[in-house]
């Protein structure tokens, strides 16, 4: 099998992997902000569950977390997994978990904002929405941007443990090229799409990095 048909073989898995990623980030980003909220709030016992959820998110494998979203529903409730769930219980599982680290660098960043500006920004006249939208949430952006990079690159890598559900990403395909054809070339072609898509992934939040001005 020649350079040119595994190419063509492993370009359906491909969008697939890029799907994972956008759907993953377009879902988890502002989720993980959410749960940041529920992570601060006063209330104790609503800040101890949402603690309590991200620690399991935290310290347990994501293909484990890929499993129990995919099966549980029929282990649990008896309810028939059809195919076209495979691809909704990865979201999910990518969804809730990556959410769960994004929500920590948040809180991080939150935290960190001197209490003088909430202050000033209540004296000027602006409701707490206001104050963390116009004020905060500007600055805790510029703070966490480095964290959030090195998470959306490992998210790059990580797509491929969406085949412990078999589904037919880009790893999962080249797999099966590089068995039945005994041939090391997938993989190759494999890495270079890992490594060019993490290269323009770290090229975008660069320049988003110094749009914000960290290098000014």
């Amino acid at each position: 099998m020649d350079f040119l048909t595994i190419l063509q073989q492993l370009g359906s898995g491909m969008v697939k992997t890029g799907g994972i990623f956008v759907w993953t980030l377009v879902l988890s980003l502002p989720l993980g902000l959410l749960i940041s909220f529920g992570r601060m709030s006063k209330n104790k016992l609503i800040a101890v569950i949402f603690k309590f959820y991200i620690s399991i998110m935290r310290g347990t494998p994501l293909m484990l977390q890929l499993l129990v979203v995919y099966f549980g529903p029929y282990y649990l409730f008896g309810i028939n997994i059809s195919g076209s769930y495979r691809f909704i219980a990865i979201i999910i599982g990518f969804v809730f978990n990556y959410a769960a680290y994004f929500a920590e660098i948040y809180r991080s960043g939150i935290e960190s904002m001197p209490i003088g500006q909430y202050e000033a920004a209540k004296i000027l006249g602006y409701s707490k929405a206001q104050t963390f939208m116009k004020i905060i949430l500007p600055q805790v952006i510029k703070r966490i941007l480095p964290s959030i990079t090195n998470e959306v690159i490992t998210l790059v890598k990580d797509t491929s443990l969406a085949f412990s559900l078999a589904y037919m990403e880009m790893f999962t395909i080249a797999k099966q090229i590089a068995a039945a054809q005994t041939t090391m070339m997938p993989f190759v072609i494999a890495a270079v799409f890992y490594y060019v898509f993490n290269l323009l992934v770290a090229v975008v939040m660069e320049r988003i990095e110094k749009s914000l001005g960290y290098y000014k």
